[in-house]
């Protein structure tokens, strides 16, 4: 890596892990709140619901939110997603996601808060990776990018942030997969932290290790500068040949 794309890299942190990142981003749904509980599930809902077109994410992620109302927590436990999603009903939510999943969803939330104070507890009961425990807690492939979850963990596990929550004290962000979009693919292949734009865990993994060279203590860090970036179609100028990373 030479040094003009670590200072890039440096700049592009700095100007993009800003409070401002929180408008027109998923993660302002968490940040409605401040219960510990009522955070762990909007996050998670609400990143995995980030798949798509970035307004039809947040109509309908306010969709789902005016359903739990101002507790995501007390709309789990009273069990009144059981009236709103039926395990039947495999019409869709949000795109390929059905009403029958989020009861899916709901349920094992349900499960994890009747017998644990915090769904950080219940991941304890995983082994493996921050990544790999919450794979095991919704029996997801745990080898796949996964970067709803990535992200998801992201908010929930990096300290001293003024966009992530940081609220998981009991996992290390230097454990964090970057959330491997088409964006942070992009930026970090023209940047040659990888040599590939595959979408695969491995290539999530190359790029994370690469951005700890900068961020030895809080990888995912990157993933502002890498994302922030390419969302907003910054060129990056190499060899005299200016490349311009549009909206993709």
């Amino acid at each position: 890596m030479t040094e003009e794309t670590k200072l890039r890299l440096l700049a592009w942190a700095k100007q993009f892990h800003c409070i401002d990142f929180i408008q027109g981003d998923p993660i302002q749904f968490p940040h409605r709140y401040t219960k510990k509980q009522d955070i762990e599930i909007s996050g998670l809902l609400t990143a995995i619901m980030s798949f798509g077109n970035r307004k039809q994410i947040l109509k309908k992620a306010e969709e789902l939110h005016d359903l739990m109302g101002t507790s995501p927590y007390q709309y789990v436990l009273s069990c009144r997603w059981k009236e709103d999603f039926l395990p039947t009903d495999r019409s869709s939510f949000y795109r390929m996601l059905s009403h029958a999943d989020f009861y899916t969803y709901f349920a094992r939330l349900h499960d994890a808060y009747s017998r644990f104070d915090y769904m950080e507890d219940a991941l304890l009961n995983y082994s493996g990776t921050p990544m790999e425990k919450l794979c095991g807690f919704l029996e997801v492939s745990a080898k796949s990018p996964q970067k709803k979850l990535n992200m998801f963990l992201r908010w929930m596990i990096r300290q001293n942030s003024v966009v992530d929550f940081g609220l998981w004290k009991k996992f290390d962000c230097r454990e964090l997969v970057i959330p491997l979009d088409t964006h942070v693919c992009r930026v970090a292949y023209l940047l040659g932290l990888t040599d590939t734009e595959t979408y695969s865990l491995k290539n999530a993994r190359n790029i994370t290790s690469a951005l700890a060279e900068i961020f030895p203590d809080d990888p995912c860090l990157g993933d502002f500068a890498l994302f922030g970036s390419g969302i907003n179609g910054i060129g990056y100028d190499a060899t005299n040949v200016r490349i311009i990373l549009k909206s993709i």
